[in-house]
């Protein structure tokens, strides 16, 4: 049994000693934002896994799914860890473009929405994209719902209100010129500008609306061509008829984007119970962030 013993030593050395061997595989080296990134993990000997994605965000799932929503060079980190707890790590750079549209995230209690900034509102956007890199947005309430309408928030005075706060009349202290645009109107999604009542129609400088609407018929988009003398585009009139919205307000008010993602979001907005003044009962607050 003795000439065994060495063997047998060697062999527990070998096992004590060992150490995981983590290793991962991305598909692209190369990805635009908002693009889901996979990654295949092709770690030996371990039992878990701790992902870093270089954007703040982790996982301990083995083969994760992630989306990165704005541009950079990532160091994307992998700690794979063996049942002796021993822990070993590997990093790999990936590069994540920038959209080519104006694209902006809304996140919200009941999920988030991927909205797109139209260029062909110049005024409107610059302003919009202003307020958002300065956090403006942050924290404030979707004060205003009705279902089958629309979603109206961006107030400031909406910022930690009391539930018996009046609001709806908050702003930066200015207004900003309309912009109508043919090819933009308020099918379900579109992002625009609420206003006072003012001859100029010039928009807040800070509250907005999404519209939710009702489904829309070819009699109603006749009625308003007819009463403001200006004829849908065949694909907006498309638009209309398949997601519906709330025509009576073109030419009206400015519209100077659409949600392309989380039109459900805006449903569960929409459904949510309202008190006076159209308030949500639970606060439904924002965040929203440039995504580039």
């Amino acid at each position: 049994m003795k000439r065994f013993l060495p063997l047998l030593l060697i062999s527990f050395l070998f096992t004590y000693c060992s150490a995981p061997k983590p290793a991962f595989t991305i598909p692209t080296r190369s990805a635009k934002a908002l693009d889901y990134v996979e990654f295949a993990n092709n770690s030996e000997e371990a039992v878990s896994y701790a992902w870093d994605f270089g954007d703040g965000t982790t996982s301990t799932e083995a083969n994760p799914t992630h989306r990165y929503y704005k541009s950079g060079n990532f160091m994307v980190t992998l700690a794979a860890t063996n049942e002796k707890g021993k822990t070993k790590t590997i990093t790999q750079n990936l590069v994540v473009s920038a959209p080519k549209e104006c694209l902006i995230r809304i996140e919200t209690p009941l999920g988030e929405m991927i909205a797109r900034l139209s260029d062909a509102t110049p005024k409107h956007q610059d302003n919009f994209v202003k307020l958002v890199e300065e956090n403006f947005y942050d924290g404030l309430l979707f004060h205003r719902v009705i279902d089958g309408f629309m979603l109206q928030g961006g107030d400031p005075q909406s910022k930690d209100a009391g539930p018996n706060a009046r609001l709806g009349s908050g702003g930066p202290g200015y207004q900003i010129d309309a912009e109508f645009v043919d090819s933009l109107a308020h099918v379900k999604g579109a992002l625009a500008a609420a206003r006072t009542n003012n001859p100029a129609k010039r928009s807040s400088g800070s509250q907005f609306y999404i519209a939710s609407g009702k489904p829309v018929t070819d009699a109603d988009l006749n009625r308003q061509e007819g009463a403001t003398g200006v004829r849908y585009p065949s694909d907006i009139r498309a638009a209309y008829l398949e997601r519906g919205g709330v025509p009576f307000l073109d030419q009206g008010y400015t519209v100077f984007g659409m949600v392309i993602e989380g039109l459900d979001v805006v449903d569960k907005i929409a459904a949510v119970q309202t008190g006076a003044g159209d308030r949500p009962k639970e606060d439904v607050t924002m965040k929203i962030s440039m995504i580039r």
